[in-house]
């Protein structure tokens, strides 16, 4: 099991990721209204991909999150600072809880990689997902908001909020294949056989829904427990964190990588696969599938359920792109966290995982 304190709280500045603080303070000084230093900076723990910091001023707290490093250093996409403030900032006016975006800085010259600032959102965040300090009500109701707020966000209406050309054109799950693909290929250290299988078996097996062309809504890309901020006193969300892999999309790619916590066990992922989720007031992933159905008006759970392992397999063999990305940042150096090399070993599991999901779809 992962030890929470590892991740909670903030720490000094890692040497990878310190920059020019007087710079910072600067900037911030000329260009964001009510500004008033001095400022100190500290690292939050948790984060793989981002580095994320607290700012501290004698009057207010902010939240910087900056690329790992400059844009020429990184893979081509990766680390969109920039769209998570755009997603962010039109979310605002919906039901979809965000933080107030404050001021996006895409020159490097000032602290020497991109960077926004947010307000800093006070609350709690859960990082085990059987939630053993809460009792079984309070589970089932910290669940029911999860899913509450991811059907809001895949109910919202793009063109209204201004993010009708959030994404490409064209089939989601078709696209998405090819760019972790092309992603895990450029991102090899050491060969999995069952990322080359994947990558040749989910292209011909996309079910009816995941080729339904009308459904389109703004997906999170990493939407789980860990990337929310619940208020202290009550199982009510109060913000949703990490926007880094939002783009219009299909909705069930997002739900179901969601939903992928009911099949891996505690561990490095920190899942629920193998608990007693009734003992727990943890809902049955079906039942969680039909609520979203339900207040989204999208889809049938039954008729779902039938494709679920192909959304599985999909959903498993994106996350292996993600950390083998991840370990290759651990091999160039530009890994934002110490618990970056871990992360990036789970690469070669969660492909096996994957392939087992693809060979029990037939």
């Amino acid at each position: 099991m992962f030890d929470e304190e590892q991740f909670t709280g903030t720490k000094a500045l890692a040497a990878s990721h310190a920059f020019d603080i007087g710079a910072l303070e600067s900037w911030l000084q000329r260009e964001l209204p009510g500004f008033a230093g001095p400022l100190t900076v500290e690292q939050f723990k948790g984060g793989q991909s981002n580095p994320t910091y607290k700012l501290v001023t004698p009057e207010r707290r902010y939240v910087m999150r900056s690329k790992p490093g400059p844009a020429a250093k990184l893979l081509p996409s990766a680390h969109a600072i920039e769209r998570e403030f755009r997603v962010m900032q039109a979310l605002a006016p919906t039901a979809v809880p965000v933080a107030r975006m404050q001021l996006l800085c895409e020159d490097e010259a000032v602290i020497g990689r991109a960077f926004y600032v947010m307000e800093f959102v006070d609350g709690r965040v859960l990082w085990d997902q059987s939630l053993p300090a809460l009792d079984k009500a309070g589970r089932g109701a910290v669940y029911d908001e999860m899913n509450r707020v991811i059907a809001a966000l895949h109910s919202v209406d793009v063109a209204a909020v201004g993010l009708a050309d959030f994404g490409k054109p064209g089939n989601y799950f078709e696209r998405q294949i090819g760019r972790w693909s092309r992603q895990y290929l450029a991102s090899v250290t050491e060969p999995v056989a069952e990322m080359e299988r994947l990558i040749e078996w989910l292209p011909s097996r996309l079910p009816a829904s995941a080729l339904d062309a009308s459904q389109v809504s703004v997906v999170h890309g990493d939407y789980r427990l860990d990337n929310l901020i619940f208020d202290r006193a009550a199982a009510r969300i109060t913000a949703v964190l990490d926007w880094e892999l939002s783009t219009l999309g299909h909705p069930l790619a997002d739900f179901s990588y969601h939903c992928m916590a009911w099949h891996i066990p505690p561990g490095v992922f920190r899942g629920i696969g193998g608990l007693d989720h009734a003992a727990l007031g943890i809902p049955s992933e079906a039942d969680y599938l039909q609520r979203y159905c339900e207040r989204t008006g999208r889809g049938d759970a039954a008729a779902l359920l039938a494709d679920w392992n192909f959304y599985l397999a999909y959903n498993l063999f994106r996350m292996a792109a993600i950390t083998q990305g991840i370990a290759k940042r651990v091999v160039d150096g530009t890994a934002s966290s110490a618990q970056a090399k871990a992360t990036g070993a789970a690469t070669r599991p969660l492909a096996e995982m994957g392939w087992r999901f693809a060979q029990a779809a037939g």
